[in-house]
């Protein structure tokens, strides 16, 4: 089988697949409360087509996949796009990144589908923080979404907390503690300026030394973690005699990009090299030629940066592409 590697040596076997950019939330660090423009439903790729876009891929040697969105819950039948893309030849492992707001309803039917894991964002353990984060949204029915997964059997089973200083730093012992007594891998992320670079970013950016310095304050004795699943950029630590565990993604101060093993489909129908990088090429010319799809793979890969740079963009010592993504609470694998 060919080998997706680009230029700088970094084999790719993950495809990011966003199905829809729509959102029932509108949390203050990823989009504007009102005003947003989306797709049209048009637009979208098909679940034909995104099979279709997989199939070829898996060929090359993509072997996982992560649903994304916006909000991917929000589009009908995503079980059966699910289903059909696990019976894909080569494709071994599904995973879904969502809000978790409609997942209680829907996590069996997508572990039956075949979805193998979640990783569901959760802010604050606060229903009015929720409010106020979310701006929208009631933080009971993520709760129950995190119950239902756990029933229907995802194993393991992720939070996403994007870290915002002054707004949820004071909530790192209580998810800490979380992770102490449930089976629970809960991913801190650093927040990143999708979009808005600007003193705002800068006022609630929180270094995620801060969690290994609470946590040793707190007489948690810490050690390396290995073998969480999917674990993609995180960086894992686990508490002695917790049940669960613990991870940093921290794409500024320590960014990941050496290790980058990913490709994005967007929902309208572009492949990525970089989720935070402008260029991307529009499969849908290629579609029904699979021979074309493949060599959009290979053209991703050829065009695919070394890093994002945004740590320099920020420092404004070099000119960075601006990325383009909503969604930044979703970066990790």
């Amino acid at each position: 089988m060919p080998e997706l590697k680009d230029r700088y040596g970094r084999e790719h076997d993950y495809l990011r697949i966003s199905v829809t950019d729509r959102c029932n939330l509108r949390c203050l660090y990823c989009m504007p409360e009102d005003g947003v423009e989306f797709t049209e439903s048009t637009n979208l790729l098909s679940y034909d087509e995104i099979v279709e876009v997989v199939k070829a891929g898996a060929e090359l040697g993509i072997k996982k996949l992560r649903i994304t969105g916006g909000e991917p819950l929000i589009r009908p039948g995503l079980d059966d796009l699910i289903s059909r893309l696990s019976r894909i030849p080569g494709i071994n492992d599904i995973a879904l990144t969502t809000n978790g707001i409609f997942l209680a309803k829907q996590a069996q039917a997508l572990k039956e589908a075949g979805l193998k894991r979640v990783n569901i964002s959760l802010d604050t353990l606060d229903s009015a923080r929720f409010r106020f984060i979310a701006r929208r949204g009631d933080l009971r029915r993520v709760l129950e979404g995190i119950e239902a997964a756990a029933e229907a059997g995802f194993d393991p089973i992720k939070l996403n907390c994007v870290l915002l200083k002054g707004v949820n730093e004071d909530e790192i012992m209580q998810f800490l503690k979380l992770a102490y007594e449930r089976p629970l891998h809960v991913r801190f992320i650093e927040y990143m300026p999708i979009g808005h670079a600007d003193e705002n970013w800068r006022k609630h950016y929180l270094p995620l030394s801060r969690v290994i310095e609470i946590a040793e304050e707190e007489g948690y004795k810490l050690s390396r973690k290995e073998g969480v699943t999917g674990n993609g950029p995180s960086d894992d630590w686990q508490m002695a005699g917790a049940v669960g565990s613990f991870g940093l993604i921290h794409p500024i101060s320590d960014h990941f990009c050496s290790n980058c093993n990913r490709l994005r489909l967007t929902a309208d129908g572009n492949l990525k090299p970089c989720l935070y990088w402008v260029d991307e090429l529009n499969v849908k010319e290629a579609l029904g030629d699979p021979d074309a799809i493949k060599q959009l793979y290979y053209k991703a890969l050829d065009i695919k940066p070394e890093n994002h740079e945004m740590a320099a963009k920020l420092a404004n010592s070099a000119q960075s592409h601006v990325p383009t993504e909503r969604r930044m609470s979703q970066i990790g694998g």
